[in-house]
């Protein structure tokens, strides 16, 4: 995994993983263990499909650019319908709080969009490939006066 992967993945994780530590306390205070541990899980729900999302994105942005578009637009599609249907699934679990897990699973996944922006922003990213030593330099064919 080339080194801007690894930079834009750390700096849309970490983000993310600190506001979940702050969700989780919330959480706790407001719905007790329940509430907590369902604030837990979303972070890591969304940690997961945000952070497997960035990879296969990059990588198709590697291997096959002229869909980099279109993949971007359905991954992110897929991804928000995912998490729709992980609230969905438990809106009526006993096991946590499930308005702190939808919340906190909203507020986890703006997170992880904003810091990615910011990071996409700040990445110092060439439009071009940079001219390498083994391509063929242009021979001068003007004439001389």
């Amino acid at each position: 995994m080339p080194s801007n992967d690894v930079r834009t993945l750390l700096q849309a994780a970490v983000p993310t993983a600190a506001a979940g530590v702050v969700a989780v306390a919330v959480s706790a205070g407001v719905a007790g263990g329940k509430g907590a541990l369902g604030a837990g899980v979303a972070t890591i729900v969304v940690i997961l499909f945000m952070g497997i999302g960035l990879l296969v994105l990059q990588r198709t942005a590697r291997s096959l650019p002229h869909l980099f578009q279109a993949m971007g637009l359905m991954l992110y599609t897929a991804q928000l319908l995912l998490l729709f249907i992980f609230v969905a699934a438990f809106k009526n679990t006993t096991m946590f709080n499930p308005k702190a897990f939808a919340i906190t699973l909203v507020a986890m996944t703006l997170v992880w969009i904003g810091a990615q922006t910011r990071a996409h922003m700040k990445a110092k990213i060439l439009y071009v490939e940079p001219e390498s030593d083994k391509a063929e330099k242009p021979k001068n064919t003007g004439s001389k006066s």
